[in-house]
């Protein structure tokens, strides 16, 4: 893919345009942001409302990473069961961050009101759906716990899931009314956009090359050019490079593709309904969703092999939707792309102070815009006075995944033989 082409359907849809400040060098800031995916503009947009200097710096475009990739299911909490998340973080810092992150989703749909965001916005929730017996056996436990914290969520039997699916292909499901879908690149640029209009200046085609601290301040070099500044945020997640020693084997890297159809037509009205994001209970996960355009989207994890017109993940992707929804016939795609999501071995994210006043929240396994919304909000408080306690996890010292390198590949391959084996 040429520099010049759209990184995902997103970027090419996304009615918010894209816009670019002068980066100034020699500048002094409050706050030095490096990335301009969701976690990067959230801090943005959070500390221009207190009235700090922010200057963030994009190597590339606005919401180049992980955020412009991403699948727009707009879902609360965690991949993990919130009975799993309270046991690993503690009768403290559990019901926190199960609490606040349940809420993520009302978070990101106030902010998309309030600044008049163009993405695409369905609230009607999404479709946790059960690819098998076990998986609703699996669901009925988060089913029964959500509903001890008095959630808004429906554990679903496999005749009403097929009514709204579409198809008798799922066992069952649980609905979140909690959550729903966006374009993530129309949300990012409107929070872009937000950010800017509060006082942040935001840049992009500016790389960080090297970070150092001098007495109180820090010096950020960039390609062109130096600027300071009493605080430095790390926004990169699974795009982080070598800007930190070790930041970026913090994670285990990991790819995931999508492939869009060209628009459907009425015959396909029967999917998806009501637009529901859709996720599965595989071990390798599977999501569908319809989008505005009536598109119909499918992806799974690893990397996008061949092009949207031929090749492996073509042909996977044919061989899903005729298996899902046998009528809809031969599908034409627009495009197919695929993204990097940070992967930690707990499958939960992390806060870390790197040094004095540099920090990073990372490894969001696959959850990145409740996640990246809510800790840009957290990183803003904790620049202006909170106490690192009330955080929604503790602030803790870099860890590195000492397997990450070997994972990485051995993940792709197991992915790539799921595609074959799914495309016959």
């Amino acid at each position: 893919m040429s520099t010049d082409s759209p990184i995902s359907l997103w970027d090419s849809s996304s009615v918010e345009q894209e816009r670019s400040d002068p980066f100034l060098v020699g500048q002094h800031f409050d706050v030095l942001i490096v990335g301009g995916g969701f976690t990067g503009l959230s801090t943005a947009l959070h500390c221009a409302e207190k009235d700090l200097n922010v200057q963030v710096i994009e190597a590339n475009q606005i919401g180049f990473g992980g955020s412009g990739r991403n699948c727009g299911l707009v879902n609360a909490a965690l991949w993990l069961p919130p009975q799993d998340v309270r046991e690993q973080l503690g009768s403290t810092y559990g019901p926190r961050f199960i609490e606040l992150f349940g809420k993520g989703p009302e978070y990101v749909f106030s902010l998309i009101e309030k600044h008049q965001m163009r993405c695409e916005v369905t609230r009607t929730g999404t479709i946790h759906a059960a690819h098998s017996a076990k998986g609703f056996k699996d669901l009925q436990g988060r089913y029964n716990e959500w509903q001890r914290l008095g959630q808004a969520v429906d554990l679903i039997d496999r005749d009403r899931v097929s009514e709204m699916i579409g198809t008798r292909a799922f066992h069952g499901g649980l609905l979140d009314h909690r959550c729903g879908t966006i374009n993530p690149m129309g949300y990012c640029r409107g929070l872009a956009r937000a950010a800017r209009n509060t006082g942040a200046s935001i840049s992009t085609g500016v790389t960080a090359t090297k970070l150092q601290k001098e007495g109180k301040q820090w010096i950020v070099e960039t390609d062109q050019g130096q600027v300071t500044a009493d605080a430095v945020v790390l926004g990169t997640n699974a795009y982080t490079g070598d800007l930190w020693p070790n930041l970026k084997r913090a994670f285990t890297p990991i790819h995931y593709f999508q492939l869009a159809t060209k628009p459907l037509g009425p015959e396909a009205d029967y999917v998806l309904p009501k637009r529901q994001g859709l996720w599965d209970t595989g071990q390798i996960m599977f999501n569908i969703r319809r989008d505005s355009f009536d598109r119909l989207l499918v992806g799974s994890m690893g990397k996008l092999i061949g092009d949207v017109d031929s090749g492996l993940s073509h042909r996977w992707a044919n061989r899903q939707i005729k298996r899902i929804f046998p009528d809809l016939g031969e599908m034409e795609y627009e495009q197919a792309w695929h993204g990097q999501i940070a992967m930690t071995p707990d499958h939960l994210p992390r806060v870390y102070e790197l040094e004095k006043n540099l920090y990073t929240a990372i490894g969001y396994n696959g959850r990145g815009i409740t996640t990246g919304t809510m800790f840009g909000q957290s990183m803003a408080e904790l620049l202006t006075g909170m106490d690192p306690n009330d955080l929604p996890l503790p602030i803790t010292k870099l860890s590195t995944v000492p397997s990450a390198p070997l994972l990485a590949p051995i993940f792709q391959t197991a992915f790539t033989a799921n595609q074959l084996m799914k495309s016959l």
